[in-house]
């Protein structure tokens, strides 16, 4: 099946996993920088046992593999009483790991502040929180604009493990299974999901780099 014949029959399909795909990402994006936020916050609170959580959340998270992940999800969910959508247990897989790397970055972030700005808050009174508030996240967040783009291109490529469930063409991926569960889509069904994956991309790390440049500290 050539490309014409291909975008003829599923084009407008390739556009609704386009924004499936698009939708997911964002969702898991946005739920992994604030929970990415919130275990920053327990690995430098000055409450040791908050420490170690978000230090183990981190070392768990981005060591295990997304199918694995989404497995867990998919199965174990129901016998705690929660049943979610297979897309909704996508999105959660991919905020999880995504959170882990979020943390990361946020870290990386935080450790750009001079010591003195930190001490300079405590000197002034400042609690822990006010501190977070007006002198450690705002700096550390503008800091780490082009690792967070790098996230959400990574969130993007990971909304694919949906297709794990073939015969549900919910995103760029998993359409091209099931095209190629009815017909022989071959390299162009694939070349198809490619440029979606490819065009979002290029638009996000364009976005990144023009936000990272208006937002950044001059040291």
């Amino acid at each position: 099946m050539g490309f014409q014949e291909l975008w003829a029959t599923y084009g407008s399909m390739y556009l609704m996993a386009w924004t499936v795909t698009m939708k997911m990402a964002l969702i898991s994006y946005v739920s992994a920088t604030l929970l990415g936020c919130i275990v920053s916050i327990m690995r430098i609170s000055p409450i040791y046992p908050l420490r170690l959580t978000g230090d183990a959340y981190v070392h768990i998270f981005r060591n295990i593999p997304a199918i694995s992940l989404l497995v867990i999800v998919v199965y174990a969910l129901p016998n705690l009483k929660i049943i979610l959508p297979y897309d909704a247990c996508v999105m959660v897989t991919a905020a999880l790991i995504g959170a882990a790397f979020a943390s990361e970055n946020i870290m990386t972030g935080i450790n750009t502040i001079a010591l003195g700005q930190i001490e300079a808050a405590r000197s002034l009174g400042f609690t822990f929180m006010q501190s977070l508030r007006a002198v450690i996240l705002p700096q550390a967040l503008r800091s780490c604009v082009l690792p967070m783009t790098n996230l959400l291109i990574a969130l993007i490529l990971t909304t694919a493990i949906a297709s794990q469930v073939p015969l549900v063409p919910q995103e760029l991926t998993g359409l091209v299974s099931y095209i190629n569960t009815r017909a022989v889509g071959g390299v162009a069904a694939f070349a198809i999901s490619a440029f979606g994956y490819v065009s979002a991309s290029i638009v996000v790390a364009y976005a990144g780099n023009k936000l990272d440049r208006m937002v950044r500290i001059k040291r």
